[in-house]
């Protein structure tokens, strides 16, 4: 039991991880139709901007919190302006385009991204500086760490701000009219564009938020640590319904906990055949359990029909 309630606390780490980058994946989705499978990398820059920054202040004696809270803040100006220009450059001029060419620079995008990235911080491991204490919490017969005690606080800080954007500020209501038919909306005085904008530096700071704490957590960060977890957390966001905000936060934790659940019994399950270092083909089968079952999702798929 106490194993179990170890992958848990592991799995809602992780999942909280994946349900920041899910809902970049699904605020995008949700108003342009577009998978921006750049958006994992978005993270690796966060991670790699903040560990740049973390290393450069090391020796000015400023305490470990004080220390990741600014390399954060720099993790978010650099992710917010590379998605910005991301979106102007590389998405727009191709917003009324057939959907595989977005498609396909969104995967060029991604791939320029690591390459820029192995070439600024080379192709080497980066060790993340452990910032806050470690001495362990203890629950029972499972521990969590005071950095898995803030990821999950920052996680719900900011699923919790992101609801309230969406759902009470002018900005949210144009973000909805946007989704729901972008030029009726712009003949009701609101600018798509702008609001797309907002869109794409919104899952930025989400993403460089998941990249910063990501590395914290896992003690590394490279030019290509963000391919997988973007992965799964699209994984996710298809999981709870595309589109779906709500959804996206439901995939993120699901996805996290059972694949948590996985690496820790997939061994006894399959007599060993299969140790925890298969544990990310489970996304993968969920995926395609829940596509096959379940095509739009948990909770469904919330896309506008364009007029």
């Amino acid at each position: 039991m106490d194993i179990f309630i170890q992958q848990i606390i592991n799995g809602l780490v992780l999942g909280s991880v994946y349900a920041l980058v899910a809902l970049g994946y699904t605020m995008v989705y949700g108003i342009i139709n577009l998978i921006n499978f750049a958006h994992g990398d978005v993270l690796m820059v966060g991670a790699l901007t903040s560990w740049t920054v973390v290393v450069a202040l090391q020796g000015t004696g400023l305490p470990g919190w004080l220390l990741m809270l600014i390399s954060l803040v720099a993790a978010i100006i650099v992710c917010a302006t590379l998605n910005f220009v991301i979106e102007k450059i590389a998405y727009r001029p191709l917003r009324n385009a057939p959907r595989l060419a977005p498609l396909i620079t969104a995967i060029g995008m991604s791939l320029l991204l690591q390459t820029l990235a192995m070439i600024i911080w080379k192709p080497t491991n980066k060790a993340y500086p452990t910032l806050l204490p470690t001495t362990p919490i203890h629950l029972g017969g499972a521990v969590i760490s005071p950095t898995q005690v803030m990821i999950l606080s920052v996680t719900a800080i900011c699923l919790a701000i992101l609801t309230w954007l969406v759902n009470y500020t002018r900005l949210g209501r144009a973000m909805r009219a946007t989704a729901e038919n972008p030029r009726v909306a712009a003949l009701m005085g609101i600018r798509p564009d702008v609001v797309i904008s907002a869109t794409f530096i919104i899952g930025a700071v989400l993403a460089a938020i998941a990249g910063v704490m990501y590395a914290s957590n896992y003690g590394i960060a490279q030019h290509a640590m963000g391919f997988i977890p973007g992965l799964k957390a699209f994984t996710a966001a298809v999981f709870g319904g595309i589109g779906n905000l709500a959804g996206a936060v439901v995939g993120g934790i699901l996805l996290g906990v059972i694949e948590a659940i996985g690496s820790g019994y997939l061994g006894t399950l399959t007599g060993n055949v299969l140790g925890s270092q298969y544990s990310d083909i489970i996304a993968f089968i969920v995926l395609i359990i829940m596509l096959t079952l379940r095509p739009s999702g948990l909770l469904g798929e919330r896309v506008a029909d364009r007029a």
